[in-house]
């Protein structure tokens, strides 16, 4: 585990040295943040309370998809696309046969670089909003200890995606098409553009019951209040159910993976 540790902290120093990409970063989510917010004030006017939030509420989810957009890569970024490159080049023959586990070592450098964008891109942002909106943040510590380990699930439910993604190029050769569906899906089921809870009838029911609504919705309702108790201890379970679901599913593939390329490098 110490290995992983190290990987984990090499992942969040690296991210960190790309300084100018980061207020880069941190200026395009505040302009976007500030758009959105007020897109989102002008409809609840005409609607108040729809999806089940209140004006407060919403513009704070405005702000949390700013904050969570980079953590949880709604849109990919990461590490897929120079895993893509390893097996386009056959370089990952050299990772199969270390002494390290292949899917972990990347869900290690993952999730050091969610650490790092939710500090370096995820709260500047979030103190920009409320500066200028009446933001609906508990005060109660405890629900934001919630909340961080929803966005902990969230984060490791985007690795295991993007890591089927990046998968598929052993049998693909290419994962750039994959990557589009996978990026377009993050963008309209995790919640980005609108909540979940907005969409009508079965669109509704289904797009809250696939993965990528771990990534926002989830966490955000989690700040918000909207799962307490059981309820809590239910969105969790979805959320690991969906992480160990696809987590074994990369498991099985990298397997097959692997044995492909010892079949082809004997």
């Amino acid at each position: 585990m110490r290995l992983y540790a190290v990987v984990a902290a090499g992942g969040f120093r690296r991210y960190a040295t790309y300084r100018v990409a980061t207020l880069a970063g941190v200026f395009t989510n505040t302009v976007f943040g500030f758009i959105m917010a007020y897109t989102y004030t002008a409809l609840w006017d005409e609607r108040p309370h729809l999806g089940g939030y209140n004006l407060s509420e919403a513009v704070t989810y405005v702000w949390l998809g700013q904050a969570l957009l980079m953590t949880c890569a709604m849109l990919g970024g990461g590490f897929e696309d120079e895993l893509v490159e390893r097996i386009r080049t056959g370089d990952i023959a050299v990772d199969l046969y270390r002494p390290a586990d292949l899917q972990l070592w990347w869900l290690a450098g993952d999730l050091g670089r969610a650490a790092f964008h939710l500090l370096g891109r995820g709260i500047v942002p979030m103190v920009l909003g409320s500066l200028a909106f009446e933001l609906a943040l508990p005060g109660d510590p405890g629900t934001w200890l919630a909340f961080l380990f929803a966005v902990v699930l969230g984060v490791v439910v985007s690795f295991a995606i993007r890591f089927l993604v990046a998968l598929s190029a052993f049998w693909l050769m290419d994962g750039a098409g994959v990557a589009q569906i996978a990026m377009l899906g993050g963008m309209f089921f995790s919640g980005m553009l609108l909540p979940l809870n907005l969409f009508p009838g079965a669109l509704g029911e289904v797009a809250r019951a696939l993965p990528w609504s771990s990534l926002l919705q989830v966490p955000a309702d989690v700040l918000l209040g909207k799962h307490t108790g059981w309820d809590l201890a239910g969105a969790y379970a979805f959320q690991a159910g969906w992480a160990l679901a696809l987590l074994a599913t990369g498991r099985l593939l990298q397997t097959v993976a692997t044995r492909r390329v010892v079949v082809q490098g004997g």
